[in-house]
C-alpha cells in the first residue's frame, strides 16, 4: 500500500499540489502571453487578464473546497483523539471556524479580479491570508497541547516555523517575493497532515425513513453505512 493510499493523507496532498499548480500555470500562461513581467510579479496579476484568469479563478474555486473538507477532516480528527479535553474542545471549534473563513477568502480572491473590482479582491486576500494565519495558529497550539500524549514534538516546531513565516509575511506584505513566499506557505502547512491522516478515515451513513419516496407512515428499515471516501470510486 503506498503511503497516499492510508486513511485520507491524499487529501491535503491533493489540495497543495492543485493549490501549487493554479499559480504556477497561471504565471506560466501570464508569461508566455506576456501580460506580466516575469520577474516576480504579484500573484493577483497572474490572473487578471483572460485566458490566465479563467484559469486561475476555476482552480482555486477548487482549491477552496479541497481545503474545506481537510479543514474539516482535521477538526473531527482533534475532536474524536480529545472527546473530554474542554480547552481543545473550544481551540478545535475557533480553527474550523477560522478555516473555513479563510476559505471563502480564497475564493473571492479567485472570482473577484482586482481590475475588475479592487474592494472585494484586497477584502478576500485579507480574509484569506489573516484567517489563514489564525487558524495555522490555532492548529500550532493544538499541536503544543496534544504533544507528547498524541503526537511528538517534532510537528509542533515544523508548524511553529511555518507560522512565524507567514506572520513576517503579514509584516512585509509589500513585497511580491514575500506574497509568494506566504502562499506556498500557507498551502504548505497541510502538508504537515499528511502523516496525521494516514490514521483517519470517515464513514457516511444514510438513514432512510421508508422503502419509497410517497408521503407514507415511516418504517424500520436497515441503513446503509459506507465510506465517505471509496478506494473503489
Amino acid at each position: 500500500m503506498w503511503w497516499f493510499q492510508q486513511g485520507l493523507s491524499f487529501l491535503p496532498s491533493v489540495l497543495v499540489i492543485w493549490s501549487y499548480s493554479a499559480f504556477i500555470f497561471s504565471y506560466i500562461t501570464a508569461i508566455v502571453l506576456h501580460h506580466v513581467d516575469p520577474i516576480l510579479p504579484y500573484i493577483s496579476d497572474t490572473g487578471t487578464v483572460a485566458p490566465e484568469k479563467c484559469l486561475f479563478g476555476a482552480m482555486l474555486n477548487i482549491a477552496a473546497v479541497l481545503c474545506v473538507a481537510t479543514i474539516y477532516v482535521r477538526y473531527k480528527q482533534v475532536h474524536a483523539l480529545n472527546p473530554e479535553e474542554n480547552c481543545i474542545i473550544k481551540l478545535n471549534k475557533a480553527g474550523l471556524v477560522l478555516g473555513i473563513l479563510g476559505c471563502l477568502g480564497l475564493t473571492i480572491v479567485a472570482n473577484f479580479q482586482k481590475t475588475t473590482l479592487l474592494v472585494a479582491h484586497v477584502s478576500g486576500g485579507v480574509l484569506t491570508f489573516g484567517m489563514g494565519s489564525l487558524y495555522m495558529f490555532v492548529q500550532t497550539i493544538l499541536s503544543y497541547q496534544m504533544q507528547p500524549k498524541i503526537h511528538g514534538k517534532q510537528i509542533f516546531w515544523i508548524r511553529l516555523l511555518l507560522v512565524i513565516w507567514c506572520v513576517g509575511y503579514v509584516l512585509h506584505v509589500v513585497t511580491t517575493g514575500a506574497e509568494w513566499s506566504m502562499s506556498f506557505s500557507f498551502f504548505g502547512f497541510f502538508l504537515t497532515y499528511i502523516r496525521d491522516f494516514q490514521k483517519i478515515s470517515l464513514r457516511v451513513e444514510a438513514n432512510l425513513h421508508g422503502l419509497t419516496l410517497y408521503d407514507t407512515a415511516p418504517c424500520p428499515i436497515n441503513n446503509e453505512r459506507t465510506q465517505l471516501l471509496s478506494r473503489d470510486f
